[in-house]
């Protein structure tokens, strides 16, 4: 077996968890050799080194055997030399840091301190009696 497609190789050494997601990758052009964005049926050789976009985090790896039988977790390390830079962990770990700090304010579930103080806020609307105002008949 000299080459394998792309998307073949990816699946079964576990990178993406379905052969129509590596496909689709490819297709966005998430997926790279030699900084070219390639296509699924892209024929790849040993020895290669793929580029892998999975936001924030650009992973990189050497083929180190061709495949296209998807094998245990435990096979894996012989197929793939996982060649990322640290860099690239350090971004993914300042994601998860920093990731419910960056959120913009309204999506997602609230914050303490925002269900506390729409708790607070709903509360004084049903204690407000509005009988105490009076309205000038010009108003209307």
């Amino acid at each position: 077996m000299n080459e394998v497609r792309i998307d073949k190789w990816m699946w079964a050494t576990r990178i993406f968890k379905t052969r129509t997601i590596a496909a689709e990758a490819c297709k966005k052009g998430r997926v790279a050799i030699g900084g070219v964005s390639v296509k699924p049926s892209r024929m790849i050789r040993t020895g290669e080194t793929l580029q892998i976009r999975k936001p924030p985090v650009t992973f990189s790896f050497r083929v180190l055997a061709l495949t296209e039988r998807r094998m245990s977790a435990k096979l894996v390390s012989e197929y793939l030399e996982n060649v990322t830079p640290p860099e690239q962990y350090e971004l993914l770990a300042m994601g998860k840091i920093s990731g419910f700090v960056d959120r913009a304010r309204g999506l997602g579930r609230p914050t303490k301190k925002e269900r506390r103080d729409l708790e607070q806020f709903i509360d004084d609307t049903e204690t407000f009696d509005p009988s105490g105002f009076e309205l000038g008949e010009e108003e209307f």
